[in-house]
């Protein structure tokens, strides 16, 4: 039996042997408990950013188990486009009611409002504007930290991410200019203005992801798992039909199997062909995928190589 076939045999089998069959989950959350915990210590007014998406609800777990048996004293700050999957919203409210989180929402209706974004046409992808809407979010609560679920294996950009990710006055990342890391050293000094965005799980991949989610048995959008909806076959990508993404006239509509590997900005986020209807069905998936998470799903994400860097140096997740 391969290790695969093992791993495969301890998902189905349930959560304790998931913890037998992957002894590096422990220290993955270690290490991020840890990084939590200096964030916790480090700063005057850290706060979660939570897409309610896998990556940010692993770290929102993570959150809890770092701060127990306290309350956890993050607030999460949620940037809403408008145009977000009504599955993830519905998930969102219910989540942070039931489990008392302080939810901060900043939304891109209310920066288009006051003429901080500007609109080309009204069904245009949103996702690039988050940046301006994150901003004054961030200026208005006064935040020094902003915890997030990125991984250093999502895309070129992310990889050159410190877990420590240091923000400048007008919250611009230079990607030259960061701090070493030796040793696992933090350094959280910050000048008036500054912040920090900082990345727990840095060190973890997609597999790692789900494996955790699978032993953790952490509740997600039910978005990510099976099931059918109508979809275009648009540039190697299943494009989900809506109001924002429509038909065109050349393209011809049909229902498909799917679940989405990430969730964002539904004019910009595709679901893949799938039928697996639990994180162990999810995880053989993985294992044997060929494409990257964002590359098989992020239609901007694919517009340029640099698309990313660019983003984030203006201020972007």
């Amino acid at each position: 039996m391969t290790a695969r076939d093992a791993f495969l045999n301890a998902a189905s089998s349930g959560p304790s042997e998931l913890r037998t069959a992957n002894p590096h989950l422990d220290w993955l959350e270690n290490e991020a408990i840890e990084i939590l915990r200096e964030v916790f210590g480090s700063f005057a007014r850290p706060a979660l950013l939570c897409s309610f998406g896998k990556d940010s609800l692993v770290v929102l777990h993570l959150a809890r188990k770092a701060a127990a048996p306290g309350r956890m004293p993050l607030p999460l700050v949620h940037i809403d486009t408008g145009h977000n999957f009504p599955e993830v919203i519905a998930f969102r409210e219910r989540v942070c009611a039931a489990q008392g989180l302080t939810l901060i929402v900043g939304h891109l209706e209310t920066s288009i409002a006051r003429g901080s974004i500007r609109l080309g046409h009204a069904t245009e992808s949103r996702n690039r504007h988050q940046t301006v809407t994150l901003l004054e979010t961030i200026e208005a609560n006064r935040f020094d930290a902003l915890v997030g679920g990125a991984r250093r294996d999502e895309e070129k950009a992310r990889a050159k991410e410190r877990v420590f990710s240091h923000r400048d006055a007008f919250g611009q990342w230079q990607p030259r200019a960061q701090r070493p890391e030796l040793w696992s050293l933090y350094n959280a000094h910050l000048a008036p203005g500054e912040h920090f965005r900082v990345f727990p799980i840095s060190n973890w991949t997609e597999l790692d992801v789900w494996q955790y989610i699978a032993r953790e048995g952490i509740e997600l959008p039910s978005i990510y798992y099976h099931h059918r909806r109508p979809v275009v076959e648009r540039g190697g990508l299943l494009v989900p039909v809506t109001e924002l993404t429509p038909v065109r006239s050349d393209e011809s509509a049909v229902e498909r199997d799917v679940r989405f590997r990430t969730v964002g900005d539904i004019s910009c986020t595709c679901p893949v062909a799938s039928t697996a209807a639990n994180a162990a069905e999810v995880i053989h998936e993985t294992i044997t995928a060929t494409a990257s998470e964002r590359g098989a799903t992020r239609m901007d994400d694919r517009a340029h190589d640099a698309a990313m860097e660019r983003r984030k140096k203006e201020g972007y997740f």
